[in-house]
């Protein structure tokens, strides 16, 4: 009798299985979006010089100041009252202006501005953000975004009065006049603990 012969057992082609599987892995990354934590564009004030004189005496007058507090509420309370997000913008922009010198807002003075002369600007004003340690960080930002657009239009209605085009889009002389008319000035308080106080 003769012996039976071995089958032999066939093997898979298991290079095409690395391929498709690869196709499909690089199908995924290109076509799936994935949440990204995007900061906030800042420019940071430049270090304090060492060998500068202490000025003991500089105080912020109370007019120049507007304060913007968010409660654990996510609350905005803008100046003493609470307002709306939305109303947001256009309080920071009149308190900015400040355009009939209103004594009770920011005091203004007499600048020479290049490209746009003498002018009246509000160059001591501050806008003090202060949130609660209950905030949230999306309710935090959002306030944040508000001001920095408060600025933003600003600049660009008076880039398009002087120049017909938007401030991102004027030249770097051009941008330095701008923000010596209207200089950002925010600040940004440590967190404390305010609860709901409405």
């Amino acid at each position: 009798m003769k012996p039976r012969k071995k089958r032999k057992i066939p093997t898979v082609n298991s290079t095409s299985a690395a391929d498709f599987a690869f196709m499909i892995l690089l199908f995924f990354l290109l076509t799936t979006s994935m949440d990204i934590d995007q900061g906030m564009a800042r420019r940071l004030p430049p270090p304090p010089d060492p060998n500068a004189p202490v000025n003991t005496e500089l105080k912020i007058r109370e007019r120049n100041v507007l304060k913007v507090n968010i409660n654990t509420q996510n609350q905005i309370l803008c100046g003493g009252e609470y307002i709306e997000l939305r109303q947001l913008k256009d309080r920071a922009k009149a308190f900015i202006l400040n355009e009939n010198n209103n004594e009770h807002m920011p005091e203004k003075e007499l600048i020479d501005v290049p490209y746009f002369g003498e002018m009246m600007v509000t160059n001591r004003h501050v806008i003090s953000l202060q949130n609660d340690r209950g905030t949230r960080y999306q309710a935090y930002l959002d306030v944040q975004n508000e001001l920095v657009a408060a600025y933003t239009e600003l600049r660009d209605e008076v880039s398009r009065r002087q120049w017909g085009k938007r401030f991102m889009d004027l030249n770097e002389d051009q941008q330095e006049a701008v923000q010596k008319i209207y200089r950002m000035n925010i600040s940004e308080a440590e967190p404390k603990s305010y609860g709901d106080r409405r």
